[in-house]
């Protein structure tokens, strides 16, 4: 008899994941970010949070319900990813709407974030700081710490944008749960002599 591994596939392995690792980041980021910046009964302060979380948790349960629903985990990843979309402008209005500068996508400061591979939002902080005290255009702290949140976005975005085309080409190759139940019960008819 199949045991349950043959039909379900492996799944729950999110923490592996690099989409989860940075929005996770991203996540701890916005809070810290929100709390400091961001008036802490606003609406404003609440979405950001919100869809910074909505970008991780998302990300959980498109992994858990991976085993026994590609379509649903295709859904869920795009909802983190909308999620991670709708944060990205939160933070494009915090720096417009205070005339702060956006950094280009070749300005070296996004690569030399990248580079850092911070793992933690002590991590980001501490990235913030020396560029702020390296900085001689008068950059300020939310200008840096917004524009850091960016480009992390930006990653997580990628990231979730190829996770995503994976997750349709495993659909397209190996279907879903019916088309493994169907190959489960023809493989064991077989191995029994049946049609």
């Amino acid at each position: 008899m199949p045991d349950a591994e043959s039909i379900l596939p492996k799944h729950g392995g999110y923490k592996r994941l690099k989409t989860y690792q940075i929005s996770r980041l991203v996540y701890d980021v916005t809070v810290r970010f929100c709390d400091r910046y961001i008036a802490i009964r606003s609406r404003t302060h609440d979405q950001m949070v919100q869809a910074a979380r909505s970008g991780v948790q998302n990300i959980v349960e498109g992994s858990q319900a991976s085993a026994t629903s590609r379509k649903i985990e295709m859904k869920l990843t795009g909802i983190a990813r909308a999620s991670l979309e709708e944060l990205r402008k939160d933070y494009e209005d915090f720096l417009r709407h205070r005339k702060l500068a956006r950094w280009e996508n070749a300005d070296p400061r996004r690569a030399a974030l990248v580079a850092c591979r911070c793992s933690s939002a002590d991590d980001v902080a501490a990235w913030v700081r020396e560029t702020h005290d390296r900085e001689t255009s008068g950059s300020n702290y939310p200008e840096i710490a917004a524009n850091a949140a960016l480009v992390l976005i930006n990653v997580a975005c990628s990231l979730l944008d190829r996770q995503l085309a994976s997750q349709a080409r495993a659909f397209e190759n190996e279907g879903g749960i019916t088309e493994r139940m169907y190959r489960v019960r023809t493989e064991r008819r077989r191995a029994q002599g049946g049609p």
